[in-house]
């Protein structure tokens, strides 16, 4: 599997004008070459190269090597936009928001990152060094620091290219390792249940509870404080929001891969899998009064599932994703449904055979029996598939890359 690592580089004032001025001309070769790709209607990398590629060499003086990443980030740009307007990210077609995103040539930032291979970068480890391609020549001996675990990862699984990235006033080198995968366990001795919330980050249907307070009460000082300094407007207030800024992601961030790597070592100790919801759509699929959609719209529920799921591959630990409906109103006792058994966001109470229990904790319990519902019936250990439309006959189970359905109440 892929894994990247990122690296911080600590170049001198004359390595950092060279790694600038070479960004910044990568950036405007590409930003070019993306306004020919759009009025010739040419997104192809073959095709771009016959129109572009011996003037981006002569006008911005980049190498060969350069030039072609510089044609290649431009069409794989225009992929990935193509594939957000087919997946509706950008509103239905004809929206002011799609015209505004189709309608255009891209632009790169002056600062984006640049893909660099090993005839541009060669890696000097032991020394803690790299040389480097610039618009000015081999750049020799830029140092870089990394922990103990990086430096392992990087001599032995370090593979194909690397991004350069400058970000907040520092640059990155954020290099591509082929990590190699743990057996997967086949035959799992039971699941481990997840359910994910905005209150209480995870709880497993072991009954532990991540809480979220903490991380939550950041998120609201932060949002307080920013709105604080966008009002002031003044250019101290400016430059606070500046540094401030990407603070908060961070964290939650961080939050996020320690709850990983707990849960997914918990499953791997004890021989299980692992059993998360598919919330694929739900903030679209969730309507809530304005004061709470930003407290819906921070919730890092796909980023800590991705952070499980590429964990859990490395330790051969199988994940399932399943039908989230109606896990919050389901006893695990007797199956009953019924939204009255929710009586508040931390209390269940079961209208037919009177179980209570903390309803994240419930909720978990059923993510977990459906989980070895799906697995008994031959689902493999993957990530769910891209939901397709709903029909007109109504709610569309959703279907996971293997082909399988999810388990549901119904079933």
């Amino acid at each position: 599997m892929k894994l990247v690592v990122q690296v911080k580089l600590l170049p001198t004032p004359m390595q950092a004008a060279a790694l600038e001025t070479t960004l910044r001309a990568c950036n405007e070769a590409a930003t070019w070459v993306s306004e020919i790709a759009f009025e010739r209607g040419e997104f192809k990398s073959f095709s771009l190269r016959k129109h572009t590629y011996e003037q981006i060499k002569v006008r911005w003086g980049l190498g060969a090597q350069a030039a072609q990443h510089a044609i290649k980030k431009t069409c794989d740009a225009y992929t990935t936009l193509t594939a957000n307007l087919r997946a509706g990210n950008y509103g239905r077609p004809g929206s002011k928001r799609y015209r505004r995103a189709a309608g255009k040539p891209l632009a790169f930032r002056s600062e984006g990152g640049q893909p660099y291979d090993d005839r541009m970068l060669s890696w000097q480890i032991a020394e803690r060094t790299v040389s480097i391609w610039t618009t000015v020549g081999r750049t020799k001996q830029v140092a870089f620091t990394a922990s103990p675990e990086q430096l392992a990862t990087l001599t032995l699984y370090r593979r194909g290219e690397s991004d350069l990235l400058y970000r907040d006033g520092m640059w990155f080198l954020m290099a591509t390792c082929e990590v190699p995968e743990a057996e997967p366990n086949a035959n799992p001795v039971d699941f481990l249940g997840i359910d994910l919330g905005v209150v209480n980050i995870a709880t497993t249907s072991d009954g532990q509870i991540m809480a979220g307070r903490a991380l939550n009460r950041v998120r609201v000082r932060e949002r307080g404080l920013r709105q604080k300094l966008q009002k002031k407007n003044t250019p101290s207030a400016r430059r606070r929001l500046k540094k401030r800024r990407r603070k908060e992601a961070r964290r939650a961030k961080d939050i996020n891969h320690k709850i990983a790597k707990h849960l997914v070592a918990e499953a791997e100790r004890t021989g299980r899998g692992i059993a998360l919801e598919d919330l694929t759509g739900i903030r679209e699929r969730v309507r809530l009064r304005k004061a709470q959609r930003a407290t819906l719209h921070s919730w890092a529920f796909h980023q800590l599932g991705e952070f499980i799921a590429y964990k859990a591959r490395r330790a051969g630990v199988p994940v399932v994703h399943v039908d989230p409906a109606y896990t919050s109103r389901t006893c695990a006792e007797c199956g009953h449904i019924d939204k009255a058994n929710r009586v508040s966001q931390a209390r269940f109470a079961c209208r037919s055979c009177g179980f209570v229990d903390h309803a994240d904790r419930n909720g978990s319990r059923n993510i977990r029996a459906r989980a070895r519902e799906l697995w008994r019936r031959g689902a493999q250990s993957t990530a769910p598939a891209v939901p397709r439309p709903r029909s007109a006959a109504g709610r569309k189970r959703s279907i996971t890359a293997s082909g399988a359905r999810c388990a549901s109440p119904g079933l």
